[in-house]
Formats: structure tokens, C-alpha cells, sequence
């Protein structure tokens, strides 16, 4: 088994950007910088021969690729209650035509359909109990948040291992996209 997500690499001098907003949120599990990405579709655990049939048909993708800029913050979540810490990206049509190719490929090679909305994000911070006034506050400060454009030309496919340090991502295959 092995334990799979297709995403979208961030730059270093992106991810040193995203790295900087970390702190001030009490009860926030920051995302450790190399590990900042933008997931186009979570997989999950999957036998190897599905994995295989998964890297099989994102090999068939073809899409041209584009430039995301990334555009504030916010959370996931009623505020008591917020799970997740992002950075949102500015709205990008070619983003939402990759993701869809993206969804009828692993669909093609036999998952089930995704259920949750794509709503295009990089994760900061998971979180647990943060005090709402914090998370607020945080959020306030960090609307104006801007970073890009940065070129996208390509998605990978990563395995993911959960380890007592943390997530520990490893790019198992790498599809370039079309130059824009």
C-alpha cells in the first residue's frame, strides 16, 4: 500500500514567503516549508498496481501550463471550530481545467469520484483548539497577502508517510505540461 496525492511543487522563494507568515496562532501545526504544496487531488492509501493504473493515465494528461499567484489568507472551518490554516490562489481558470483532467484521470483508473469542491489552496498550518480572537487577528493582518506570479509547468505525483516529525512527501512522478 502506499499512500498517494497529485499536487502542484511551490517555488523556494515562494515557500520561504508562506514560511514567514508562520506563528502567532496558538494551537497552529505549521506546515514545515518544503512540504508547502498545492494539492490537485488527494488519493489516499492505494495497492501498487492501482498506483501504476494512476501514473498510467497522468501520463495521458495533456494541458498547457500557466501562472498562479497566490492571494490572502483564511481558514476552513466556523472560527471556534477552524481546522485548517490557508493561502488562497487568485483564480486561475487553467488551475480549474488541469484539476478536472487531473479528477477524469485517476477517475479513469478506477477511484471513485472526488466528493469534496476543489477549492485551490496551500495549506499553512493545521489547527487544534486555536483561540478565535488569534485566528482572527492573523487572518486580518495577512489579507494583502501576495505572492507570484510563479510558472507552473508541471504536477507530480507524491507518496506521503506520516512519521512522528511530521509528513514526509516524496515526489514519486513528475508530468510536464504543455509551455504555455
Amino acid at each position: 500500500m502506499i499512500r498517494l496525492f497529485v499536487g502542484i511543487s511551490v517555488p523556494e522563494s515562494i515557500r520561504e514567503r508562506l514560511a514567514g507568515l508562520g506563528g502567532g496562532v496558538p494551537g497552529a501545526s505549521w506546515v514545515n516549508p518544503e512540504n508547502l504544496h498545492l494539492t490537485l487531488r488527494f488519493i489516499g492509501e492505494v495497492e501498487n498496481g492501482l498506483a501504476e493504473d494512476i501514473d498510467a493515465a497522468l501520463l495521458q494528461l495533456r494541458a498547457p501550463g500557466f501562472a498562479l499567484t497566490l492571494d490572502g489568507v483564511g481558514f476552513f472551518g466556523k472560527p471556534g471550530a477552524a481546522r485548517t490554516l490557508w493561502a488562497g490562489i487568485r483564480k486561475c481558470d487553467a488551475l480549474m481545467h488541469l484539476q478536472g483532467k487531473v479528477e477524469t484521470a485517476v477517475r479513469r483508473a478506477g477511484l471513485p469520484a472526488e466528493e469534496r469542491k476543489f477549492a485551490p489552496h496551500i495549506t499553512l498550518a493545521r489547527l487544534k483548539g486555536a483561540p478565535v480572537p488569534r485566528l482572527q487577528r492573523f487572518v486580518e493582518e495577512h489579507a494583502a497577502f501576495l505572492a507570484g506570479p510563479f510558472l507552473v509547468d508541471r504536477f507530480i505525483l507524491y507518496s506521503s508517510f506520516r512519521s512522528r516529525s511530521g509528513a514526509i512527501y516524496t515526489p514519486e512522478a513528475d508530468y510536464p505540461l504543455d509551455p504555455a
